[in-house]
């Protein structure tokens, strides 16, 4: 498959890497040398909403920023779930298909419950830890989110999310702080992907559905949360988001109280989109923190492999080329 026409190379010039995955073909960016960053985005974006803090680490980490299954130049299979819990799987077989081990992680939105997990597996040593305007917990003790919730994911939420392109049109603007910063070319690199009604109800709405619907899934990754300490940490949050409020904030901060904070006061539920050097300053003043190596940590891969050194661990991954 040829790269899109729709795609703004100016603004996302980076290379193509590819790898098939049991579910499906997994499109990422893999940009610099150095200790790897992992990059989890969220819905209803992909890997170019972290095209700022990408050109602004890669000079000295290695960071890999992949599309999920659906989203963004990844591949779309019908069969796939597109839930939480299934994206966090497909995930898990990514970060140990290219070999990764020990790496920084960073996840926005539902990068948190796809991408936390990882924090969790015992063979994996993540160094630093970024959370963006995130979650991990069932929602149904707010009040708001969890009536925004029920709506959202019932049938007429599905109309609205397949018909008016509700989560890119209508959502995605209101969560900016500043919607001036959701230019009409960016936001056209978020619309582009999602052009077709029925890939809008398959992909964007399964999540919208999980709100309420993964309820038991976020239960067992808030009971475990207490495995995300130990590790330096920053919370960077955009303060006008009408999705992730100062309530999500300040659980955080009860949950991790030895963490970085930085709050953007008039950035909304994309801070690294609306104050991105702001972020990517506070980001690798945190990856300056030197971490000792786990213990347990797989050694199996250098954390600095090249991609051609990872090709003799992942035979089956296709680098510059698109699924």
């Amino acid at each position: 498959m040829t790269e899109p026409a729709w795609i703004d190379r100016a603004a996302y010039p980076f290379a193509h890497h590819a790898i098939e995955l049991s579910a499906g073909r997994m499109h990422y960016v893999d940009e610099g040398t150095g200790p790897p960053i992992l990059l989890v985005h969220g819905t209803p974006t992909w890997s170019f909403e972290y095209r700022h803090l990408i050109r602004s680490l890669a000079p000295r980490w290695r960071t890999i920023a992949p599309d999920h299954l659906g989203f963004g130049l990844s591949s779309r299979p019908r069969s796939f779930p597109y839930t939480p819990e299934a994206h966090a799987s497909t995930l898990r077989e990514f970060v140990r298909r290219i070999g990764l081990t020990r790496f920084a992680l960073i996840v926005h939105d539902f990068g948190g419950p796809i991408g936390l997990p990882l924090c969790f597996d015992e063979r994996l040593d993540i160094t630093h830890l970024v959370l963006l305007n995130t979650f991990m917990w069932p929602l149904d003790d707010d009040p708001r989110m969890a009536h925004g919730a029920r709506f959202i994911g019932g049938p007429f939420g599905r109309l609205l999310y397949k018909y008016a392109n509700a989560s890119l049109r209508m959502l995605m603007p209101a969560a900016y702080g500043d919607r001036s910063k959701l230019t009409p070319a960016i936001h056209a690199q978020y619309l582009a992907p999602f052009s077709e009604r029925e890939d809008r109800a398959l992909v964007l709405h399964a999540l919208a559905r999980s709100l309420a619907g993964s309820h038991d899934y976020y239960a067992r990754l808030w009971a475990n949360a207490d495995r995300l300490k130990g590790r330096p940490t920053l919370i960077a949050w955009g303060m006008k988001d009408s999705a992730f409020g100062v309530q999500h904030l300040a659980r955080w901060r009860e949950h991790l109280p030895g963490a970085r904070l930085l709050t953007l006061a008039d950035a909304g539920h994309w801070p690294h989109e609306e104050a991105p050097e702001a972020v990517a300053e506070a980001i690798r003043a945190l990856l300056d923190v030197p971490v000792e190596p786990k213990a347990a940590a797989d050694p199996a891969m250098p954390t600095g492999a090249t991609p051609s050194e990872r090709k003799s661990t992942a035979s089956s991954a296709t680098e510059g080329s698109l699924p």
